[in-house]
């Protein structure tokens, strides 16, 4: 009897602590409706059989520099975003168009039945566009010295060429979130020196900004930060980062395409995919529907 007892007051001390652990476990851990999930669960009920995405615009839409003539940075966005969301298919239209300016890029929209058919059924629409609106700038001023103070007109001419894109972009399709990517520096880490080239783009890329953000449901995704050094200063050197701050740098962007040394590489197209995605995932209620 005695030792019965003595194996009950384990039993016992046993049970006791099993109970005050789990009392504990119930405040310590949290509640799964609580904690924040980076990435929607692919199997969800409340599934989404389509999202359409509609992307219009320049070569960066084209996909110019891609070495696996995929299609740039579409791709590799459609498969994050599927990776991503409950979404049986994105489906993915390219009408992107190498060299075209806003005003190329309106005439296109207005003439082809496709384009507009893609945009007008779009959950969202993507675009590039300011680049090479910005280079028909330059090119008058390519002998003078360069300044911002010199661009004004040019950037009044491409507000009013904007808004007309927009507006047919509006006539086709009033509810779909426009994401319009900005506009970077190829030539930095080569011509460092000529900082007038780096306020120029960094004014363009503010003066788009400032135009998306008087757009209904419209959002602007810088880029220029992310690519114009090339991979992060974190992974270079203590000589090579001298050498990009003394403007003595002979090294090559890695983020841009050896062939043209204009255009993104893979790299870089992942790195434009990654920042359409966060933008679009800061606004998904606007297109995840």
């Amino acid at each position: 009897m005695k030792k019965i007892t003595y194996h009950m007051k384990y039993v016992l001390f046993f049970v006791v602590m099993v109970m005050i652990c789990s009392i504990i476990g119930l405040f310590l851990i949290p509640r799964a409706d609580n904690i924040h999930l980076s990435k929607e669960t692919k199997t969800s009920t409340d599934r989404i059989e389509m999202i359409r995405l509609s992307a219009v615009g320049d070569s960066l839409t084209e996909g110019v520099g891609d070495t696996t003539n995929s299609g740039g940075y579409l791709p590799l966005l459609q498969k994050d975003l599927s990776d991503a969301y409950p979404v049986d298919v994105f489906q993915v239209e390219n009408f992107g168009k190498s060299g075209d300016r806003s005003d190329q890029i309106l005439k296109r929209l207005k003439k082809n039945e496709d384009m507009q058919k893609s945009v007008t059924n779009a959950n969202a629409i993507l675009l590039t566009v300011g680049g090479n609106d910005l280079l028909q700038a330059l090119q008058p001023k390519l002998f003078s010295k360069i300044t911002v103070n010199k661009m004004d007109s040019s950037k009044e001419k491409y507000y009013d060429r904007l808004e007309e894109l927009y507006d047919e972009l509006r006539v086709l399709n009033p509810d779909a979130p426009i994401y319009q990517l900005g506009i970077y520096n190829p030539f930095y880490l080569n011509f460092s020196d000529i900082t007038e080239l780096q306020e120029i783009v960094d004014y363009w890329n503010k003066s788009s900004q400032e135009f998306v953000k008087k757009q209904s449901n419209a959002y602007f995704v810088p880029i220029n930060d992310d690519i114009y050094q090339g991979i992060p200063e974190i992974s270079k050197t203590d000589k090579e980062k001298e050498e990009i701050k003394s403007g003595n740098s002979a090294s090559i962007n890695d983020l841009i395409s050896s062939e043209d040394t204009f255009h993104p590489n893979n790299l870089g197209y992942q790195i434009i995919a990654n920042a359409f995605e966060l933008k679009m995932a800061a606004t998904k209620d606007k297109w995840l529907k």
